[in-house]
C-alpha cells in the first residue's frame, strides 16, 4: 500500500483540466484548453540554439554542480543587478529544476511538523499540497480588499506563531501585483515576528497597463535576512517544459536546500541550464514582444469575459496570464451543480473549453481563465462560455 500522506495528496487542478482537455482533443473533439499556466509562444529561438551548441561542444553530458553551473548562477546575479539594482552573491542562489522544485524543497528545508504557514486565497494550486508534505498548517486567509491580497491586519489576526507566508505578485490567479508599500509592511511584520517570507516572483516580468512590479530585493537585501525569492526562466521567455527556476535566499538557507537537493535531483538538466543563461544574458525583446501581446489580450479579453452572462471579474488583472471570474450563485442553482468544481466539468463536456474552477485554488465560487493564447481562440472560448451561460440566466 502506498503511504497515507501520498494519498492524501490532492491533483494539481490546472494539470488535471489540462490533461482532460487533451485526452478530449486526441478523440478528435475541438476543446478549448485554457487551463494550463503557459504560454502560447515558443522559446526565442537563439535561446533553442544556445542548447544545442551547448550539446554539440560536449558541455551536456556530465553531471554539473547541484547547485547549477556556476555561468548560470552568475547570469543570475548579473541579471538581478540590471534589473532590480540589488547585489547578492553566488551563496545566494541555487537553481533547480524548475520554481516548483524550488518550492518544495523550500518547504522541506523551512518547516517542521505543525508549523503554520499563510498564504491569501486564492493561491497556486501546489502551495497547499508542498505544506502538507512537508508537514505543516495552512491557514489560508480570505481577504476582504477587493484585490484578494493578503495584508498586515490579516496577519494580525493570527495567534498562533506564522512560520512562513507565501506572497505571489503578481498573483496567480487573479493576476495582481503588490506595491511597494504593501510588501514593505509584510516584510516588516514577518521581520518583527521571525517569521520566514516566501515572494513568488515567477510571473515579475509580465505586468500591464502601467502597473509596476517590485521585487522583494529592492527592499531588502538576503543576506541574514528571512526574504526568500523564486524565480525561473518558465514564464517570461517562454520555457515552461525546460524546467529551470531559482531560489535566492540568505546563504544558510541555499547550504540547507542544496544538501536536500543532492538526494532529489543531483542537479537541474545540463542542456536546460544553458539554454537559461542564453535567456538571462541574450537579446531581452521577446520579452516585451509577449508581454505586450499579453497586455493585449488581456485588456479585450477582460471587457468580453464581462459580457458573459453569470460571469464576473470585477477588479481587472495587472500582470500574469489568467482571469479569474466569479460565477453567480443562480447559475449554479440553475445548472444544477453543487460547486465550481462541477460546473467546470460541465462546461468542459458541453461547451468544450477547459477552465479549472476555484476550488483548486482555494477559493470555490470561482474559474480561472488563461488567456495566453491567440485572441481568436479566446474570442471563440467566450463565444462557447456565452451560449452556455444563457441556458441558465
Amino acid at each position: 500500500m502506498v503511504s497515507e500522506k501520498a494519498k492524501a495528496v490532492q491533483p494539481a487542478a490546472t494539470l488535471a483540466m489540462s490533461k482532460l482537455a487533451k485526452d478530449m482533443q486526441a478523440e478528435g473533439i475541438d476543446v478549448i484548453n485554457l487551463g494550463v499556466g503557459e504560454s502560447d509562444f515558443q522559446t526565442p529561438k537563439h535561446i533553442a540554439e544556445a542548447a544545442i551548441s551547448a550539446i554539440e561542444s560536449n558541455k551536456t553530458s556530465f553531471y554539473t554542480p547541484t547547485s547549477g553551473v556556476k555561468e548560470l548562477k552568475q547570469a543570475i546575479v548579473n541579471q538581478v543587478a540590471k534589473r532590480y539594482q540589488a547585489s547578492i552573491e553566488l551563496k545566494n542562489v541555487t537553481v533547480t529544476t524548475g520554481a516548483k522544485l524550488s518550492l518544495y524543497v523550500l518547504m522541506q528545508t523551512l518547516l517542521n511538523p505543525n508549523d503554520i504557514v499563510v498564504a491569501a486565497a486564492p493561491l497556486w494550486v501546489s502551495y497547499i499540497e508542498q505544506i502538507k508534505l512537508a508537514g505543516g498548517i495552512v491557514r489560508t486567509i480570505q481577504p476582504k480588499n477587493d484585490e484578494l491580497k493578503l495584508t498586515v491586519d490579516d496577519l494580525e489576526k493570527i495567534s498562533d506563531h506564522v512560520k512562513l507566508i507565501i506572497v505571489n505578485s503578481p498573483t496567480n490567479p487573479t493576476g495582481q501585483v503588490y506595491s511597494r508599500q504593501e510588501l514593505v509592511e509584510l516584510l516588516d511584520w514577518a521581520k518583527n515576528h521571525d517569521t520566514y517570507i516566501i515572494l513568488d516572483e515567477i510571473y515579475g516580468q509580465l505586468v500591464y497597463n502601467g502597473a509596476v512590479f517590485t521585487s522583494g530585493l529592492q527592499i531588502k537585501t538576503l543576506e541574514n535576512s528571512r526574504m526568500i525569492i523564486v524565480d525561473g526562466v518558465s514564464k517570461a521567455y517562454a520555457m515552461t517544459g525546460w524546467r529551470i527556476g531559482w531560489t535566492l535566499a540568505s546563504s544558510e538557507i541555499i547550504t540547507v536546500m542544496n544538501k536536500l537537493l543532492d538526494h532529489m535531483t543531483s542537479n537541474p538538466t545540463a542542456v536546460a541550464q544553458y539554454a537559461a543563461i542564453a535567456a538571462l544574458n541574450g537579446d531581452q525583446s521577446s520579452v516585451e514582444v509577449m508581454r505586450l501581446a499579453f497586455e493585449k489580450r488581456l485588456n479585450t479579453t477582460f471587457d468580453l469575459l464581462n459580457t458573459v452572462p453569470g460571469l464576473q471579474v470585477s477588479t481587472k488583472p495587472q500582470g500574469a496570464f489568467y482571469l479569474f471570474p466569479k460565477v453567480s450563485t443562480e447559475v449554479l442553482l440553475a445548472a444544477g451543480v453543487a460547486n465550481t468544481s462541477e460546473l467546470s466539468m460541465k462546461i468542459l463536456e458541453e461547451a468544450h473549453v477547459a477552465m479549472p474552477s476555484g476550488e483548486g485554488f482555494g477559493m470555490a465560487g470561482y474559474l480561472r481563465m488563461g488567456y495566453a493564447k491567440e485572441q481568436e481562440v479566446l474570442n471563440e472560448a467566450v463565444r462557447r462560455l456565452t451560449v452556455f451561460f444563457q441556458q441558465y440566466i
